[in-house]
């Protein structure tokens, strides 16, 4: 583990570490202030990931040190100047800090590498497709510190003209911020490490509309649940009355429910068949099981238990793939029905405006759902409860209407919350 150090004749700060075993120290020119040593520390946990990745090229980083000698180049080592210079914060030395600063597609690498242990399998694929598809291709040869803003502008221009894949469109805004994600990340690091202004500044990602749910009736609901397959009907029940998303229902195991408390235990997920942490730290949650579901999944019990650790599974045991529950089971049976084509997704929003319009509490139902806070709630769903349950101020209309219609009537009114209402003072109107 490498240290920060400082010369006690001039109290420039020291980079101390090891590398091949051997104690290396190297003298920056900077002074020993905290913004000068949270600099140096970022070089220093730069220098030693690249250590444990075994691209760290010594002569790279010091060009001018004694200790060159002792070690060989790595071909794989990343380009960047002196640390003098990489740390200085001297604008005069930016046209030569974005000269000497790495390819992007070497950069990219490395970054890939130091971030990829924090995320998902499936969020990790999904970056590096992009990177080997579109940003390395578009990016790869040219050196991070000369990147420019027009570079990134032109190149969100030539992806909007891009056509989805499958469809009649060109790409939306949300895939393209999506695109452009991993861009700005790498490039921001870049600028952060290497000392040169991100090209990113100002560049605002692509509006996205709000999104439009489109949850089912109570009535499409029991009409989905009546036709639908034998195999899949517990599977759609399950769906529609406890709000599981499509990863979480597909990855529950018999494990996680709890018939005796009556509690679904919400603790993975599956993602391109892989088992996965859930979405989020909020997702792992215990939904409360309605008699509906309770006895959907004893029904279920007697067709999978003995079968596979997954509730709903394939004939093999394997859990669902949810492209062939979408494509050959859920659009075909929407389409039987005469129901506008939707995502399977939307059961989770049936389930939402649902428990809405029973009158639930928002707080049961965001935990629930596997939300920390009651705002997507009230964002995402609240236009559609007066629809449900009337509660939409047609109540105050009427009671106006009804009171102040003509002026004969009078409406009572109490002096105080505790008076009775028979000392209500009369307040006339008109």
């Amino acid at each position: 583990m490498g240290s920060i150090q400082v010369r006690k004749e001039n109290k420039r700060l020291i980079l101390d570490f090891y590398y091949r075993s051997i104690r290396c120290r190297e003298q920056t020119a900077l002074e020993d202030t905290p913004a000068n040593r949270k600099k140096v520390q970022k070089l220093l946990d730069r220098i030693e990931g690249e250590i444990s990745l075994g691209t760290f090229d010594y002569q790279r980083y010091f060009p001018s040190s004694r200790n060159t000698a002792k070690f060989n180049q790595s071909p794989m080592a990343s380009a960047v100047q002196a640390l003098g210079t990489a740390v200085s914060g001297n604008s005069s030395a930016q046209p030569v800090i974005a000269a000497q600063t790495p390819l992007f597609k070497e950069f990219a690498e490395t970054w890939f590498n130091e971030k990829s242990v924090e995320w998902r399998e499936s969020h990790r694929k999904g970056v590096r497709a992009n990177l080997d598809k579109a940003l390395v291709p578009r990016f790869g040869e040219m050196a991070v510190g000369q990147i420019a803003k027009a570079d990134i502008l032109a190149f969100r221009a030539e992806l909007a003209k891009v056509q989805a894949r499958g469809k009649q469109t060109v790409l939306s805004n949300p895939r393209i911020n999506k695109m452009l994600n991993p861009l700005r990340m790498i490039l921001n690091e870049a600028a952060d490490r290497f000392n040169f202004p991100t090209p990113f500044q100002n560049i605002k990602q692509l509006k996205v509309r709000k999104t439009d749910v489109q949850p089912f009736s109570l009535d499409e609901v029991q009409r989905i649940l009546t036709t639908a397959r034998p195999d899949f009907r517990n599977y759609f029940k399950t769906r529609f009355f406890t709000g599981m998303r499509t990863g979480e229902i597909h990855g529950l195991k018999w494990k996680f429910v709890d018939f005796e408390r009556r509690l679904i235990l919400v603790r993975e997920t599956v993602i391109d068949g892989r088992t996965e942490y859930t979405k989020t730290d909020g997702s792992q949650r215990d939904i409360q099981m309605s008699q509906i579901v309770f006895d959907a999944l004893k029904e279920q019990e007697q067709a999978t238990r003995k079968l596979s650790e997954y509730v709903f599974c394939t004939r093999n045991g394997a859990p669902l793939d949810h492209k062939n529950v979408t494509n050959r089971v859920w659009h075909p049976l929407l389409r039987h029905l005469g129901l506008a084509p939707r995502r399977p997704y939307q059961c989770r929003h049936t389930a939402a405006t649902l428990w809405l319009a029973s009158g639930e509490s928002p707080q049961w139902i965001a935990a629930q759902l596997g939300h920390t806070t009651t705002e997507m709630l009230f964002r995402v769903y609240a236009r559609y409860v007066p629809n449900l349950t009337r509660r939409d101020g047609s109540a105050f209309e009427r009671l106006i209407t009804g009171v102040m219609g003509n002026g004969e009537r009078q409406l009572r009114l109490p002096e105080a919350a505790n008076e009775p209402a028979a000392a209500q003072k009369e307040v006339h109107h008109g």
